[in-house]
């Protein structure tokens, strides 16, 4: 059969979700022909998926008749063929609603396939000496095989209609003996894995995917984000997702000399490493970032306002921003005045509350509080809803506030008197003290977080259910 020359380069859905079937331009004359067979600006912009790929295979099949599969592999594919022709059968092996779903297709050199992950891929040669290329985009290796996931070709669910009856057909032993679908088991989804999972946002990050097995945690023990060989350790091809919720917060200490080295490990020089990760694998990078990266001296900070930070751990916080942005594929969630499951300002002052202590509390810096269950909530939105990669600020919503009037209000909701707490300056408050400079607006806007579809607690509310529920 001969090539179609001169078609254009088109995109064609299948039943497959993410199996894509190309036309690709063919030239040819009377000396041959001549294809672009992997062309990535062009394929980009028809909607492929920018897979990286790193390795090129060819296999060649001397018979017509020659059938190999049905393999899922842990990798993506894009498939061409080189010479001769192949009858392609690919069965959707992956969890979710479409397993099992099935899409078949003659390709000659004219024709390519894109093939994600789990996805089981077959072909059968309709010519002598037909030669069959693909890319891939990762490394294949002896141990990534006891992660493919098989079909028997004769599977009677999947129904392929061979143009060469299989027993007539040249077949491996092993692909004769694969399972049928009822036995076959699904190939999982990549996985995410979150980096400081014992800290007040890693907590409620855990509440929020508890029972969900697509999600994994690590603390400091488990992955050490300042050790290049802990990270090493991980398989990240495992990984579609990373988020950072780890950090070095002492936002004072920071200020000390072991304090300062320590800020910029955690901070910085792991953050870079981190990216660097995320690059290598196509990983989506989640990572926290915090108020003190501005100086406080706009009415309210958007996500395009240039990095003013005034101390060493604003300094830090900036820098590792800078890192992350260099990820194509980032989230950089900025908040403030953060509030969880730990240590924090609200449970200080209701156990002073408690102990009917009056507290001097600084009023010249303004904000808003960061409840954990929102700002894990506004990450997981910026995941499941495809939100455009890019920074974006979390806080909660409601009228701005100083440090003295959620003060105030804790006291009030816990039942004490608002007027036991006594306004004081920044100034005033740090004098004679070790202290990092604060920025005296930490107000964020939210106004793009909301045009996301995602809109956090007022709080207020935050605040009252949070004492509520005994802290």
């Amino acid at each position: 059969m001969p090539i179609e020359f001169s078609k254009k380069l088109t995109a064609h859905e299948t039943p497959i979700p993410g199996v894509v079937l190309y036309d690709l331009p063919v030239h040819g004359d009377n000396r041959g022909w001549f294809k672009e067979n992997w062309q990535r600006e062009k394929m980009l912009a028809l909607g492929l998926p920018d897979f990286h790929p790193v390795q090129n295979n060819i296999s060649f099949n001397e018979k017509a008749g020659t059938t190999r599969g049905i393999h899922a592999e842990p990798w993506d594919k894009f498939i061409s063929v080189a010479t001769g022709r192949i009858f392609g059968a690919w069965v959707d092996l992956r969890e979710g609603a479409s397993f099992g779903a099935v899409f078949t297709a003659e390709l000659d050199p004219s024709q390519a396939i894109f093939i994600p992950r789990g996805v089981g891929n077959a072909f059968q040669t309709l010519e002598d000496m037909t030669a069959y290329t693909y890319l891939v985009n990762d490394h294949w290796s002896a141990d990534a095989q006891g992660q493919y996931t098989f079909l028997n070709l004769a599977d009677e669910a999947a129904g392929i209609q061979w143009p060469i009856p299989l027993e007539q057909a040249e077949l491996s032993d092993k692909d004769k003996a694969h399972p049928r679908l009822a036995d076959v088991t699904p190939m999982p989804p990549r996985k995410t894995l979150v980096l400081g999972a014992n800290g007040q946002l890693g907590k409620a990050l855990r509440k929020l995917y508890d029972g969900d097995t697509s999600v994994e945690f690590a603390t400091r023990a488990d992955v050490d984000l300042t050790s290049a060989e802990s990270l090493t350790k991980l398989n990240w091809k495992n990984y579609s997702t990373v988020i950072n919720a780890a950090a070095y917060t002492a936002v004072d200490a920071a200020e000390t000399p072991e304090g300062r080295a320590a800020a910029w490990d955690v901070n910085v020089t792991a953050v870079a490493r981190l990216a660097r990760i995320a690059v290598e694998n196509d990983l989506v990078l989640v990572h926290v970032s915090s108020d003190y990266v501005f100086d406080g001296t706009e009415e309210a900070h958007n996500e395009d306002e240039p990095l003013t930070p005034l101390g060493i751990y604003g300094q830090t916080k900036a820098a590792g921003d800078a890192a992350v942005s260099v990820v194509p594929k980032h989230y950089i969630v900025r908040t403030s005045w953060v509030i969880g499951e730990g240590n924090n300002f609200v449970r200080t002052m209701s156990s002073l509350a408690a102990r009917g202590i009056s507290p001097s509390v600084v009023d010249d810096q303004f904000g808003r509080l960061s409840f954990t269950t929102d700002l894990a909530a506004g990450i997981r939105h910026l995941l499941e809803s495809g939100a455009e990669y890019g920074v974006y600020n979390v806080t909660n919503d409601g009228p701005e506030q100083s440090w003295a009037d959620i003060a105030a209000d804790v006291y009030e909701l816990v039942g004490a008197s608002r007027d036991s707490v006594t306004g004081v300056s920044t100034e005033a408050y740090f004098a004679g003290k070790e202290a990092s400079p604060r920025p005296r607006n930490s107000s964020l806007t939210l106004d793009k977080i909301k045009a996301s579809g995602f809109t956090p607690a007022v709080s207020r509310d935050r605040l009252s259910a949070y004492l509520k529920d005994g802290l």
